[in-house]
C-alpha cells in the first residue's frame, strides 16, 4: 500500500537516484523529472479516469432507471415536501452523473487536478445528498453513498492527491525525536477497519431513522433504540442524525486510505481536517451516546456500539495530530511559511528511515509483530484498567439498587461512570496521558455526592463514596511510557 499512487518514490523511473536515497540521501528531483513522473503515472491509473466516466453514466441512467416516487414512511417531521424528495433526488443524480462524466473526460489528460478534487466534490455531495434531500428508497441511498465513496477513492485515494508529486517533499518518515511512524500503514489499517465498522453499524440506525426498516433490533434495551432514535434529542437536526454519523464514518474510513508513510509531514492538512473529524467530532458523538438515559431516560444498543468504536480512534489519532503539529513547529522555527508548509508540507528535517515499523502485507505471515505495531503509542497501565472497570461499575449500580432510570442518583451515576471511561481510556493513548487527572474531578464528584444528595451514607451511597476514592487514587499513577515523542515528551506526565 505504501507504494499506490503519488506515495511511491519518487527517483523511480531514475536509477542513479535510489542508490543514494539507501544511504540516507534525498536529491532535489527537477520539475521536469516530476512532470515526467506525472505523466508516467497519469499512463499507469488511466483506467481510474475511464472508471469516473462509468460510474457517471450509471448515475445518469440511475436517473431514469429507479422509482424515485416511491416515498419511506419516515417516523417524524421532514423539513421537505414528500413530493419534492424524489424530485431533488432526481435531478441531483441526473446533474452528479453529468457532471461526474464531463470532469471524469477531461481527467484523462495528465495535470488537471482540479478536475478531480471536482470529481471528489462530487463524490462527497452524493454521500450527502441522500440525507439532506431524505432519499425516497433505501435503493436510493444505498446506490448514491456507495457510488460516492467509490468516486472519492477513484479521485484522490487510489491515483493519490492530484499533483501531489508536483510539490511533496521527499525524506525522514520518522518525526524527529520520535521512535516509531505514527503514519505507517500498520498504524492506519486498525483505524480503517474501526472506521468501516462504524460505518456500517450507523448505517443501520440511519436505515430506521430515513423509514427504509420499520424496526430495530435491540438485543439489551427492548425498545430502548426506538425510543432514542424517535426522542426530541434525536430530531434536533433537520437530518438524520444516524445518518449524519454514517457520513463521519464514512469519512474517516476513506481518510484512513489518504497520503503515504509520511502524510504527518507532506500532507499536515489532512491530518488536522482527520483529527478534527476523530477527535473532537468522535468525542461530541460519544458525549451525546452517554446523555441517552438522561435525556431520553433509555439506552439504544448499536450507539453505544458506535460509540464504543469510535472511542480508541481518539487516541490512536492523536500521535499523528501530535507528530504533525511538532512538524509545523519545527518548521516555522527554521523560517518557512506556515501556511506553505500547512498546504503543501515541508522539507526534511532530518534523514529518519521507518525501518522499525513491519510491512502490512505481512499480516497474514505475523499478525502478531503487525498487531503490535498497530498500536504503538497505546498502552494499559493497570490503573488505567482499573478505572474503566471501576467506571462501569458505577455505570451498573442504579440497576443493582434498582433505582428509576432518571432519578437523580442514576443520572451522575450513568454519566459520571460513563465520564470516567472515556478518560481512562483516552489516557491510554501515551500522548495523552495527562488528561488522566480529569478522572480526580469525577471521583472526587462521585465521593462527596452522597453528602449533598438523599441517599446520604446507605448502601448505595457507600458504593458511591469508595468507588470514587479508588478512582481518585488511581490517577495519580502515570504507568509505563513505551515510546518517545520528541517535543511532546515533556507533556507525558
Amino acid at each position: 500500500m505504501a507504494n499506490r499512487g503519488s506515495t511511491r518514490s519518487m527517483g523511480a523511473a531514475h536509477g542513479g537516484n535510489d542508490e543514494k536515497k539507501e544511504k540516507g540521501h534525498h536529491p532535489a528531483i527537477h520539475s521536469t523529472d516530476r512532470r515526467d513522473d506525472l505523466v508516467v503515472h497519469h499512463q499507469q491509473t488511466l483506467w481510474v479516469y475511464w472508471t469516473l466516466i462509468i460510474l457517471g453514466a450509471w448515475l445518469l441512467c440511475s436517473s431514469f432507471t429507479f422509482e424515485y416516487n416511491a416515498v419511506a414512511e419516515v417516523k417524524r417531521t421532514v423539513w421537505i415536501s414528500v413530493e419534492a424528495r424524489g424530485a431533488a433526488m432526481r435531478w441531483s443524480d441526473l446533474v452528479s452523473g453529468l457532471l461526474l462524466m464531463i470532469f471524469g473526460c477531461r481527467s484523462l489528460i495528465p495535470d488537471r487536478p482540479i478536475s478531480l478534487w471536482i470529481c471528489c466534490a462530487i463524490g462527497i455531495w452524493l454521500s450527502i445528498a441522500p440525507l439532506i434531500f431524505w432519499a425516497p428508497s433505501s435503493m436510493i441511498y444505498v446506490n448514491d453513498t456507495l457510488v460516492g465513496a467509490l468516486v472519492i477513492g477513484l479521485s484522490i485515494l487510489i491515483p493519490g492527491m492530484p499533483n501531489m508529486m508536483m510539490v511533496m517533499k521527499m525524506g525522514d518518515e520518522v518525526p524527529y525525536g520520535w521512535t516509531y511512524n505514527p503514519s505507517s500503514w500498520p498504524q492506519r489499517w486498525i483505524m480503517i477497519i474501526l472506521g468501516f465498522l462504524g460505518w456500517m453499524v450507523s448505517r443501520y440506525l440511519a436505515a430506521y431513522q430515513l423509514g427504509y426498516s420499520s424496526d430495530i433490533w435491540d438485543p439489551f434495551f427492548g425498545n430502548g433504540s426506538v425510543n432514542v432514535l424517535n426522542s426530541e434529542m434525536s430530531r434536533s437536526l433537520p437530518i438524520s442524525d444516524a445518518g449524519l454519523g454514517s457520513l463521519a464514518y464514512t469519512f474517516e474510513f476513506l481518510m484512513g486510505f489518504m497520503g503515504g508513510p509520511s502524510r504527518w509531514r507532506t500532507m499536515p492538512w489532512m491530518v488536522a481536517f482527520f483529527g478534527i473529524l476523530v477527535i473532537p467530532l468522535g468525542l461530541v458523538h460519544i458525549f451525546l451516546v452517554i446523555s441517552q438515559p438522561l435525556v431520553v431516560g433509555a439506552w439504544c444498543t448499536f450507539c453505544i456500539v458506535a460509540a464504543v468504536i469510535m472511542l480508541p480512534m481518539i487516541p490512536l489519532e492523536a500521535d499523528e495530530v501530535v507528530a504533525m503539529g511538532q512538524h509545523l513547529l519545527q518548521a516555522t522555527r527554521r523560517g518557512e511559511k506556515f501556511w506553505s508548509v500547512f498546504w503543501k508540507g515541508g522539507r526534511p528535517g532530518g534523514h529518519s528511515k521507518d525501518i522499525r515499523s513491519p510491512e502490512l502485507m505481512n499480516l497474514s505471515r505475523a499478525p502478531k509483530d503487525v498487531i503490535q505495531a498497530s498500536v504503538w503509542g497505546m498502552s494499559a497501565p493497570w490503573n488505567l484498567v482499573l478505572s474503566t472497570i471501576f467506571g462501569v461499575a458505577l455505570m451498573t449500580l442504579p440497576s443493582l439498587f434498582q433505582l428509576p432510570v432518571q432519578s437523580t442518583e442514576a443520572d451522575i451515576c450513568h454519566l459520571l461512570g460513563a465520564l470516567i471511561v472515556v478518560v481512562s481510556v483516552l489516557s491510554m493513548g501515551e500522548v495523552l496521558r495527562i488528561f488522566r487527572y480529569l478522572n480526580a474531578v469525577l471521583g472526587l464528584v462521585i465521593a462527596i455526592a452522597p453528602f449533598f444528595l438523599t441517599y446520604h451514607l446507605n448502601a448505595f451511597g457507600v458504593c458511591n463514596l469508595l468507588l470514587g476514592a479508588i478512582v481518585v487514587a488511581l490517577c495519580f499513577r502515570r504507568g509505563a511510557k513505551h515510546e518517545q515523542y520528541g517535543l511532546w515528551d515533556k507533556y507525558v506526565l
